[in-house]
């Protein structure tokens, strides 16, 4: 076949499956105008911006510890982000699918209003996966960072105490992330009320797994970081204090804590990545036709 009938079909194809593409996607937008499958969480969105952020991890200097550092932390699209944590009813949908442990139906499971506890990073990860794949959407466990941005004022500073005074700077630590009297049960979702983001139960008394992995630091007399260590099979937690949990526990209270004063009940809720939204109706539509398929 002579080059320019070749560079001619490939053109011809390459216009074929684009208008294709964009006939799905219309289609999509017209017929699925919210996500298939699961009812989800209500999500809120949160524009973008810059924010000054405490790092997590641990930072030394000439083997001390010394707080974190203040860094500027740019959110670079809008962030959607479950207004509520996911529910025992919501994960519930999961464990009956098969893609989360059917060990975890147990009591905590009970109250369809509440948080679901009791559930380890590993868990969470399982539920963002399925919720995906029902969907056709991208959810995933935010990072520290995006937490704390959309938690705004209820992220708290975790700036260590200023002492050599290894006693003191421990017991400074721990008066600074001690809970009070906090309730230890799980309380009925909106008992914390929102914040000016509109997210509510935030820093309640059920701390979120993240996605960011806890990360050793040695810092210089200026400052700068000059060795770093990152270990990912303990993650970042937030909620009334930032902790350092390994990453299958499930139970902060029975062990597991690698850093800080443990968090009194594990949850989490999860963000969509919104980076490929012109795409989003497309994944509806094939998850709707894979359901049509197995019918």
């Amino acid at each position: 076949m002579p080059r320019f009938w070749r560079q001619w079909l490939l053109t011809a194809s390459i216009i074929v499956y684009a208008v294709v593409c964009i006939v799905m996607v219309a289609l999509a937008n017209a017929i699925l105008p919210g996500p298939a499958g699961p009812a989800i969480s209500d999500l809120v969105e949160v524009r973008a911006a810059s924010f000054t952020h405490r790092s997590s991890g641990e930072f030394t200097r000439d083997g001390r510890v010394v707080t974190a550092p203040l860094v500027t932390v740019t959110i670079p699209h809008t962030l959607a982000i479950m207004r509520h944590q996911v529910s025992a009813a919501e994960y519930r949908r999961c464990v009956e699918a098969g893609a989360c442990e059917r060990d975890r139906i147990d009591n905590d499971l009970a109250a369809a209003n509440r948080p679901i506890v009791k559930v380890s990073w590993r868990d969470a990860e399982a539920y963002a996966a399925w919720l995906s794949r029902e969907t056709g959407e991208h959810y995933r466990l935010p990072t520290d960072e995006e937490w704390a941005y959309a938690a705004a004022s209820r992220f708290k500073d975790d700036a260590i105490p200023d002492t050599d005074d290894p006693g003191q700077r421990a017991l400074g630590i721990y008066a600074r992330d001690r809970d009070g009297d906090v309730d230890r049960e799980p309380q009925p979702i909106g008992t914390f009320g929102a914040n000016e983001n509109g997210l509510v139960d935030v820093a309640g008394n059920v701390w979120e797994w993240t996605e960011t992995c806890f990360t050793r630091s040695a810092v210089d007399g200026r400052g700068e970081t000059v060795a770093s260590t990152v270990h990912c099979g303990v993650r970042v937690v937030e909620g009334r204090h930032r902790a350092y949990m390994t990453d299958f526990v499930r139970d902060a209270r029975s062990g597991g804590c690698s850093a800080g004063v443990p968090p009194t009940n594990l949850g989490f809720r999860l963000v969509r990545d919104d980076d490929d939204s012109r795409w989003r109706p497309l994944g509806r539509l094939i998850v709707q036709a894979q359901r049509l398929a197995t019918r």
